[in-house]
């Protein structure tokens, strides 16, 4: 009993509820917009995507500030990391149709993202892919583009600038998105070719 006490007490941290925090406001962007109408709805998922958006960066901190980096955590993160992008630009298309300035670094995007993790499974155990400087800034633009495109529709007469700056953003994050994509896979495709020599 007091094994379990421990465990569960070492999984709990404050880091890993964020995490799990980050997981469960993934659908709710989404559902947002099917519980309250427009432009109400694109307000609470601007904010619950901006709110989770902002543990993604303070539960990694404080994980390592507080000594509590855990398997749990190491699971979880990327995980609602993808839910969480890929939900919102789900969501995105939804909401604006397949037009191509949105579609095209929507489906680079989840190109890349659905790679790079089939990728990092296939190498699980044998090679890390540590993630580099490059890559946070690819999460960084990814994250800032879909707050401003979900915060347009709440934007009133500010909409359509808002509206034109995320797609620019999004356009950057997908090009960053490609470069780490192909960075990841260089690296990866060395090490496959390493232990077939």
């Amino acid at each position: 009993m007091r094994g379990m006490k421990e465990t569960a007490r070492r999984m709990w941290t404050i880091p890993n509820i964020l995490t799990v925090a980050r997981l469960v406001a993934a659908p709710c962007v989404a559902l947002a917009f099917t519980a309250f109408e427009r432009p109400l709805a694109d307000a609470l998922a601007c904010a619950l995507f901006v709110a989770a958006a902002l543990t993604d960066w303070l539960d990694g901190k404080l994980a390592r500030a507080w000594g509590q980096v855990s398997a749990v955590g190491r699971l979880l993160d990327p995980i609602a990391d993808k839910a969480i992008v890929l939900i919102a630009l789900a969501t995105l298309t939804g909401l604006h149709g397949l037009h191509w300035l949105l579609l095209a670094p929507v489906a680079l995007i989840i190109l890349r993202e659905t790679a790079v993790a089939g990728l990092r499974e296939y190498l699980a155990g044998a090679a890390a892919l540590p993630v580099t400087a490059l890559a946070k800034w690819k999460t960084t633009a990814q994250l800032a583009a879909i707050s401003v495109l979900l915060g347009a529709g709440a934007a009133g007469a500010a909409a359509e600038g808002l509206h034109a700056l995320g797609l620019a953003l999004l356009w950057v994050a997908a090009a960053l998105t490609a470069i780490t994509g192909w960075d990841y896979f260089q690296r990866g495709l060395a090490f496959v070719r390493r232990g077939e020599g």
